[in-house]
């Protein structure tokens, strides 16, 4: 196992004047054994940082530390680190077995030690009784576990997963995500996840790092980041559905929005033009809602519904999404209803940064 250091990583394609930035100078300090999912939209970056620490793209400034020793000029295969990619990359030619055992042939480790491996890994993966099928015999999720057996035999100081559940169903990937949360329990291996799906960064990640634009908008627990994001970008991107964010005018505990005033239950930490959040679990339909709220839809999902609307004086685009409880009777497309905001839960952002406002 090992402890990775990222330190001002920036990275850019070309040369000179008409070099195209796509980092911006990332830092992070991975402990021994610790999984970290890197989370952002298509874009930002995160699989560009992954293939850096992996060798796999090379590092413009900065410094990689894998270990305590500094990688930057370290072939991938020297790094000892594997990688789980996308897609399974498995010869469709080979048994399980073989799949799971080839880099370790490659390597010339003694057959005894590879079978004890291999098995090894495919008890812990539930692949024991498919080790003679061929790929084409297994399921998506299955393959995906061989991927991973794969890795896992090599006993690497890192794992490093760049999207791997992407290609899989909802089921298949609400379970892979149990097993590869079981596998880091058993196996305590330093892991860097990159994935642009926020449920998979929230389940899994004992710390997530949240990019955008190639930049790191917050790191932090999944607690942390979805109780406290630090801007604007990570409240509106972590969080399904994501929290409710309206731009406006502050005067103390009067919040403008257009021609509209709403009343605020606690002043805001400062006045002039600042964007609201509020998770739809924090606001509650009730007679007395201080602030009007015209039905749009209503989405029925199981446990919860969720009641999207327009909050008076808001602005095109600008809509409000309330979580209530499928128990309760919802209110009829078109009704105009009243919402009470729980006091301790209203987020701060600045208008133009961007940033956090306050606590």
């Amino acid at each position: 196992m090992a402890a990775i250091s990222l330190q001002n990583i920036v990275k850019r394609y070309g040369h000179g004047p008409k070099a195209n930035p796509v980092l911006h100078g990332i830092s992070a300090e991975i402990a021994d054994g610790e999984f970290i999912v890197i989370v952002g939209p298509s874009g930002c970056g995160k699989s560009t940082l992954l293939r850096m620490v992996a060798g796999l793209e090379e590092i413009s400034e900065g410094e990689i530390c894998i270990a305590g020793r500094v990688v930057n000029d370290v072939e991938p295969a020297d790094r000892d680190i594997a990688m789980v990619f996308q897609n399974y990359a498995l010869y469709p030619h080979m048994s399980v077995f073989d799949n799971m055992a080839y880099g370790l042939k490659i390597a010339k480790v003694p057959k005894a030690e590879i079978a004890q491996r291999v098995n090894k890994a495919a008890g812990i993966l539930e692949l024991a009784p498919f080790l003679q099928r061929t790929p084409r015999q297994l399921s998506g999720g299955q393959r995906q576990r061989v991927a991973m057996g794969r890795a896992i035999v090599r006993q690497p100081k890192a794992f490093l997963f760049d999207e791997p559940l992407s290609n899989l169903d909802a089921k298949l990937r609400a379970q892979t995500r149990l097993e590869i949360q079981k596998l880091h329990r058993e196996l305590g291996v330093t892991s860097l996840f990159v994935t642009h799906d926020q449920v998979e960064a929230m389940t899994l990640a004992q710390r997530m790092i949240v990019m955008n634009a190639g930049r790191v908008e917050q790191m932090g627990t999944p607690e942390q980041v979805y109780g406290k994001p630090a801007s604007s970008f990570v409240a509106s991107f972590i969080g399904s559905p994501p929290m409710n964010l309206l731009t406006g005018q502050a005067d103390g505990a009067r919040f403008r929005l257009g021609n509209a005033v709403l009343a605020l239950p606690t002043a805001a930490p400062r006045d002039g033009p600042l964007v609201l959040g509020l998770r739809p679990e924090h606001v509650e339909i009730a007679p007395d809602g201080r602030w009007p709220m015209r039905v749009e839809t209503v989405e029925m999902l199981g446990a919860e519904r969720l009641v999207h609307g327009r909050v008076a004086g808001s602005q095109a685009g600008m809509l409000f999404t309330v979580r209530i409880d499928a128990t309760l009777a919802p209110p009829a497309v078109g009704q105009t209803v009243g919402l009470n905001a729980a006091p301790t839960r209203l987020h701060w952002f600045d208008a133009e940064s961007g940033l956090r406002v306050g606590l």
